[in-house]
């Protein structure tokens, strides 16, 4: 926590107060707030401060190249960018349909994907706020902390993570930045003793998933009236979803519901996207703000993620998770739930349904087949739409006649919860912090609220010329003596 001097942009009378940097997130980010004398709240944003210039310095790169470079955007969840570029290159190179073996191979990649980031996430950077409570000693609320307390927690947290990141390295080669998946299928087959070694460990890492649905069950509905407020604004959901309406990571169309669970709009294909969603700029941030044509920015904000997809889908295609599922929504008395602490709940189901598939496909012996690539008729043009563990993930690029990149466009998870994160943060201090004096434990909750979401801002700054950048100068004496702006509101 820095109290930052007050300059020319704190209005009079206020006080600026600044979370720099929000802490065990992927990413470089800061909060500030604008309190008056008594210590009420005016002004609550969330600032992504950190650039990254991915959709300007891929153009004019072979198409080949970029499943392979766009990873780079992330070590937390590269696998997501992979495949997401990798279906928008499969349309260009004109493979409509992947064989059987390389769409298998692909999916048990991107479910390893996700239990590995969702364990990464519970375990190591969430679960000390949930285990020792938001206001606990900031020295023991780590994971170190939750190793010390609950070595079995933290033990399992480790291994479901390391069983996901074996099952990248198997599929990908690598289990960080890995280049299995390439436009029009695969490059890497699954060896039989690959597979024998994962068909050992899963039975017991979907136990595991299991017990992490319980645990955090049982954290919920401990205090299910503080959980199930903390932070909550209602919003629509967005998300794919698969045959049947069917949870799916991998491919599906895009649906949205509204915070009152009304469908608004169902079966929307990849290349419609556009159509769908629009994207603004504000002044404070390198992250732009979608939002839904239909309602426009002032309302047509959204959720993505595992809240918005275990709400969204009809069904889990695995029985455990989809258990767990029921249970969820039974809890809730089948209304929508849009508290952030929610998301947790939700996420250990995705990572119980990740296991379970992960279990499924290794049975299936198409994963050992020859056959893994495939192409048709050339055209300019690929949209990939994905599932990352965060939320939707848009990778859309145009390449010219040379076969270069000419144009890339990028919607990441945690771009599209922008908004929601704004909000949510703006409810928890008006609940939390208003009127009273700040403390460490207090300002904690307005992180608790960001880490909910599992921000990847790294992700999420990449466009360059599409934002506002804002420069100050400063003297010895910490006096504000000059400004520029670019692109402000």
């Amino acid at each position: 926590m820095n109290d930052m001097l007050e300059t020319a942009e704190t209005p009079a009378g206020l006080r600026r107060v600044a979370i720099d940097p929000v802490s065990r997130v992927e990413g470089h980010g800061k909060v500030t707030l604008l309190l008056d004398a008594d210590d009420r709240v005016h002004q609550v944003r969330l600032h992504i401060v950190e650039f990254r210039g991915f959709e300007a310095f891929i153009r004019g790169r072979p198409y080949w190249e970029v499943p392979v470079i766009v990873q780079r955007l992330c070590g937390i969840c590269p696998v997501s960018h992979h495949l997401a570029a990798a279906k928008a290159m499969d349309v260009i190179v004109g493979a409509r349909r992947l064989t059987p073996t390389a769409e298998k191979l692909r999916r048990l990649m991107h479910y390893g994907q996700m239990l590995q980031s969702h364990a990464l996430h519970f375990f190591h950077l969430s679960s000390p706020d949930l285990l020792f409570g938001f206001d606990s000693d900031a020295a023991r609320r780590n994971i170190v902390g939750v190793v010390e307390a609950h070595p079995e927690i933290a033990r399992q947290g480790i291994l479901l993570r390391k069983f996901g990141q074996e099952v990248i390295r198997g599929t990908a080669g690598k289990r960080v930045h890995g280049t299995g998946a390439v436009p029009g299928g695969m490059n890497k087959s699954l060896a039989p003793e690959e597979r024998d070694a994962l068909l050992k460990e899963v039975y017991q890492v979907v136990a595991w998933a299991r017990d992490a649905v319980h645990l955090i069950q049982r954290l919920h509905q401990a205090d299910a009236a503080y959980y199930a407020q903390f932070g909550a604004v209602p919003s629509a959901l967005f998300s794919l979803v698969g045959p049947a309406g069917a949870l799916d990571f991998y491919q599906g169309t895009l649906r949205v519901r509204d915070a009152d669970g009304t469908l608004r709009h169902e079966g929307v294909r990849d290349a419609d996207y556009a159509g769908l969603i629009a994207e603004e700029v504000k002044p404070w941030s390198y992250m732009k703000f979608p939002f839904l044509r239909a309602l426009g920015p002032a309302d047509g904000w959204y959720k993505v993620g595992p809240l918005a997809r275990i709400q969204n889908c009809d069904a889990i295609p695995t029985p455990l998770a989809e258990r767990e599922r029921r249970a969820f929504v039974d809890d809730a008395g089948g209304r929508l739930l849009h508290a952030p602490l929610a998301y947790h709940w939700a996420r250990m189901i995705e990572m119980l349904h990740a296991a379970e598939t992960i279990k499924d496909l290794l049975h299936d012996d198409a994963l050992l087949g020859d056959e893994r690539m495939t192409g048709g008729d050339r055209v300019r043009e690929g949209i990939g739409i994905i599932e990352a563990p965060r939320g939707t993930l848009i990778h859309h690029y145009q390449v010219d006649d040379d076969d270069l990149v000419s144009m890339a466009n990028l919607i990441v998870s945690t771009t599209h919860n922008n908004e929601a994160m704004n909000r949510a943060i703006r409810e928890v201090a008006r609940r939390e912090l208003n009127g009273h004096t700040l403390t460490e434990g207090l300002l904690n909750h307005i992180e608790v609220a960001i880490r909910a979401f599992d921000p990847c801002l790294s992700c999420a700054t990449h466009a360059l010329g599409k934002m506002p950048l804002q420069l100050e100068l400063y003297d010895a004496e910490g006096t504000c003596v000059a400004q520029l702006a670019r692109g402000a509101a």
